[in-house]
């Protein structure tokens, strides 16, 4: 094994994704993932240990920075529309997937489960990296959008740890240590960086790897997942990289940079084409029936909550997406024997295209416009976004 070769290779087609993004105005996130989709089936690339461990601290980086995107007050001031549009949009696909995955395909009760936990969850990578392209993440919609988000998912691990988890001391330790930490990590934030901020060791980064890394060891110890501290993490020092947003800029060029395009293109790995042609059909039905759920729950509170109609369609849309705590759920499935390989293939692929389909659409028909491209010139060709 050559493991510059390998390297070159992932990052060669990270390089070819975020030129394709530029070209045709998507997001990255969504071109990483096809990109990795081709590379996996017809330029032999295959899963590392370094990859694998790059990939997943590029998940646990992106959920903490996209709760700390997560402004409190505005998460206070907008309670009621964020609260109930993230349950509504765990509730509603969590029951229709369950349902068609149990009484329509026939799958056991711990199959349908975890197809209704892995197609109930909203994206918060492809979200986060879609406001931050945007610049919506400076916005009340889309700030709205990522708190929504957290309690959608929140839904999700709830769902994934009151049906399955191991209820023994080792949960019991990892609950403890996280209210612990997390209650205190504002503080000693705070601390770290008036003390030795903006220092050229990057003190204050490395102490926040250092709890990320302590979480996620401690979850998968309490047979959990490293993402799922992370957010919470994220939400406890929102209001100091508020105050110190040159932190929040260095962590976030040095996850677009080199992070989040391992994982992009590992969740494209994960595609088999022979796999999809396979079970195309179904494929179809579940990504239908995620979709179709979410716009039932979602789009009618956007409208009570007074959302414009693009503005309503936009957040529908990006609520519909899912990847990271989707295939999280469906490798549980498959590592715990609860699903087999066909199975977690369909669910993959349909949580892959779930973080596909919805995306264009949203970007290409209902991307709201932020206050900088309204402000341009009608003579004014800015670069595309997305």
């Amino acid at each position: 094994m050559n493991i510059w070769l390998d390297a070159s290779l992932w990052v060669g087609l990270a390089l070819v994704a975020a030129l394709v993004s530029v070209r045709l105005g998507i997001s990255v996130a969504l071109t990483e993932i096809m990109v990795g989709a081709i590379g996996g089936n017809y330029l032999g690339l295959h899963m590392l240990p370094w990859v694998e461990f790059l990939a997943g601290f590029g998940a646990v980086l992106l959920t903490f920075l996209a709760g700390a995107e997560v402004n409190p007050s505005d998460l206070k001031n907008k309670f009621k529309e964020t609260v109930l549009i993230g349950i509504i949009a765990f509730l509603f696909p969590f029951l229709g997937a369950f349902a068609f995955a149990y009484y329509v395909i026939g799958w056991s009760l711990n199959a349908s489960l975890i197809a209704g936990i892995a197609l109930s969850t909203t994206s918060v990578a492809v979200v986060y990296a879609v406001m931050v392209e945007t610049g919506l993440n400076e916005t009340e919609l889309g700030k709205i959008i990522l708190a929504a988000c957290f309690v959608n998912d929140l839904g999700t691990v709830v769902a994934l740890g009151i049906f399955f988890a191991n209820y023994d001391w080792w949960l019991a330790v990892f609950l403890l240590v996280s209210v612990v930490v997390i209650a205190l990590t504002p503080f000693m934030t705070r601390w770290v960086i008036q003390k030795f901020g903006n220092q050229v060791s990057q003190m204050e980064v490395k102490f926040v790897f250092l709890l990320l890394f302590g979480l996620g060891g401690l979850a998968l110890k309490a047979n959990s997942e490293a993402v799922l501290p992370a957010y919470l993490l994220g939400l406890a020092v929102a209001n100091i990289f508020m105050q110190n947003k040159q932190v929040m800029v260095k962590m976030r060029t040095m996850a677009f940079a080199m992070l989040t395009p391992f994982y992009f293109l590992k969740a494209g790995l994960f595609v088999s084409f022979p796999a999809v042609i396979a079970g195309f059909g179904l494929i179809l039905a579940l990504l239908a029936v995620k979709m179709v759920t979410k716009f039932l729950g979602v789009w009618p509170l956007t409208k009570a909550f007074k959302f414009t109609s693009r503005d309503g369609m936009y957040t529908t849309l990006l609520m519909s997406t899912g990847l990271t705590f989707g295939t999280i759920s469906a490798l549980f499935g498959l590592s715990h024997n609860l699903i087999d390989q066909s199975q977690y293939t369909i669910l993959v692929t349909v949580v892959v295209g779930s973080a596909i389909v919805p995306t264009l659409i949203a970007q290409a028909f209902f991307r709201p416009e932020t206050e900088k491209e309204t402000q341009a010139l009608p003579g004014d060709n800015p670069s595309p976004s997305s």
